[in-house]
């Protein structure tokens, strides 16, 4: 297990704005961002053929890509390569009017082995974006619900949901700049980091509100657990995603990038912006 000298963190030396500057500049560039992708695409994040519709073909092609583009005559969303087989490549379509058949028999016929198929239909797509959303909507109230109930005021409470805010909106800003899309692993990946969010924001606060100690001794208590817990996963998942990128598995990729961006963000929201509006809450100091 990792050890942490949390006391080397002067955090009196620090005022609470200038604490809160970074996580909530960000908030806001995210909202922006997230915004904007609304604007000019309809959808906050791009999504991905589980909702949208489409088909995947898993082929092999000898001469690379370019006999892949010049074959198909409907757009291609992309085409991604398996690192772990040579030559094989995933090639996503979004077109709803593209039949799975088709795909196969052209691919056949230009010459390449057709390794496997998938397709989702539109509207199978569009309900599976609607339960996601409302997933998520209903994980992020019930949290809510739970902290208000836990705690019974409202400044810490305000501070643990405006946290686990940060903790979502700010992956998903991420996400549409790297270009990871929208898919069921991906809102696993957000909904984990819901209840990994409130983990260690109920964790600071539970521990300030409740201490035995100094208001300091109380926060480097709850930040030797939560930053033993936070790193320890961060290494795990960062273990994953670089050998599901080795491996060519590239679901589990995008999870774990979203992770592992996720719970820095959350490192930053709880341990800056939480705890400076609980230092403002308890203590009353700017």
């Amino acid at each position: 297990m990792f050890e942490f000298k949390v006391e080397s963190f002067n955090l009196r030396k620090y005022s609470n704005k200038q604490l809160i500057t970074l996580p909530l500049t960000l908030l806001l560039v995210s909202i922006l961002i997230i915004g904007s992708w609304y604007a000019v695409t309809g959808s906050p994040v791009n999504p991905g053929i589980e909702f949208t519709g489409g088909t995947e073909i898993t082929i092999i092609s000898d001469g690379g890509v370019d006999p892949i583009y010049s074959t198909f005559n409907w757009p291609i969303d992309s085409i991604r390569p398996i690192a772990s087989q040579n030559n094989a490549y995933i090639v996503t379509f979004q077109a709803s009017e593209i039949e799975p058949d088709q795909l196969e028999l052209i691919s056949t016929n230009a010459g390449f082995d057709v390794l496997a198929v998938q397709s989702t239909s539109p509207s199978f797509g569009a309900e599976s974006q609607k339960l996601a959303l409302f997933g998520l909507a209903i994980a992020f109230s019930g949290m809510a619900i739970v902290v208000f109930f836990l705690f019974r005021k409202i400044i810490p409470s305000i501070a643990v949901v405006l946290s686990a805010t940060g903790d979502i909106l700010i992956p998903l800003a991420i996400m549409n700049v790297i270009g990871i899309q929208l898919s069921l692993g991906t809102v696993a990946a957000l909904l984990m980091l819901v209840g990994y969010s409130v983990d260690s924001d109920i964790l600071l606060t539970n521990h300030i509100l409740k201490r035995k100690g100094n208001f300091y001794e109380a926060t480097y208590n709850a930040m030797r657990t939560g930053l033993t817990m936070t790193f320890t996963s961060l290494s795990a998942i960062t273990v994953m995603t670089i050998a599901s990128f080795l491996f060519g598995v590239d679901l589990l990729t995008s999870i774990g990038i979203v992770l592992i961006f996720g719970l820095i963000v959350d490192l930053l929201n709880t341990y800056l912006l939480n705890f400076s509006l609980l230092r403002w809450y308890v203590e009353g100091s700017p």
